[in-house]
């Protein structure tokens, strides 16, 4: 199996909005390739897309444990803990993405949300 190809291939299909196809593609190259970063994290992106959440978790968490500077990282996983209602969570993840790279106007939107859903919590 090309790798490069694969992922490429991957790629597009997740561009152009098949998420799907891209999780197909990309679980067998994960497999193949497991150290390699940019191929897990286009597979928890199209994990997150399709709404498979635990497993897009357990990839993002691969790459914080990996790289505990990688903002996106944090930030795509702070987005899911908070898709399945663990705002908590989300917001450590949420914060530090924002803090690393606070020119991100998404990342600080995204922390404002979670703050003020656990604040109405109260």
């Amino acid at each position: 199996m090309d790798l490069l190809a694969e992922y490429r291939r991957a790629t597009m299909y997740f561009e152009s909005g098949d998420p799907s196809a891209a999780v197909r593609i990309l679980e067998p190259i994960v497999e193949a390739a497991p150290e390699n970063t940019a191929v897990r994290q286009l597979l928890a992106r199209a994990y997150f897309q399709t709404a498979q959440l635990g497993r897009a978790e357990e990839q993002l968490r691969t790459l914080v444990n990996r790289d505990p500077s990688d903002h996106y990282a944090h930030h795509v996983l702070g987005r899911t803990l908070e898709r399945v209602g663990r705002p908590v969570e989300a917001l450590r993840h949420l914060r530090i993405a924002a803090a690393m790279y606070a020119e991100n106007d998404d990342y600080r939107t995204a922390v404002e949300r979670v703050q003020t859903r656990i604040s109405g919590r109260r």
